[in-house]
């Protein structure tokens, strides 16, 4: 599922900045997206806020993971699925989930979401990414 945005945007990731399981993720995307299709904003940033306050996006906690595509935006297991579309590789695969009711799906996307901090751990703060990256992270322009 998919909800609709007010206008297209280019194809932005959400995720807990803190989270070392979701910066593992965002280094596992950018590694994957050679064409950097991609780009990347912390949900603890003031611009993230702005930008999910412009979309109107309100389900958005620090636990769910959003991809802004073409106007759309997905949330949990659906950004997954809608991400890895994208990426290098045989990863595509994993597309096959799609065919498993949604409810499913998120329940255990939530459940991994709900543990990952016990699982992964935390920083005190945001990644600061390198000058290389830097290009791959949202400005609120």
């Amino acid at each position: 599922m998919y909800y609709t945005l007010k206008m297209n945007t280019k194809k932005i990731i959400i995720f807990d900045g803190v989270c070392n399981f979701c910066n593992k993720a965002i280094n596992f995307i950018i590694k994957r997206d050679p064409n950097s299709h991609f780009i990347f904003t912390p949900y603890q940033k003031e611009s993230t806020q702005k930008l999910l306050q412009k979309y109107n996006i309100q389900m958005c906690t620090k636990d769910t993971l959003i991809l802004i595509k073409d106007g759309k935006y997905f949330a949990k297991s659906d950004a997954v699925l809608e991400i890895i579309k994208e990426l290098s590789g045989f990863w595509y695969l994993l597309r096959v989930f799609r065919f498993l009711p949604k409810k499913l799906r998120d329940y255990f996307y939530i459940l991994i979401s709900q543990n990952r901090y016990k699982l992964y751990g935390k920083k005190k703060s945001c990644m600061i990414p390198t000058k290389e990256l830097e290009k791959r992270f949202y400005k609120d322009v």
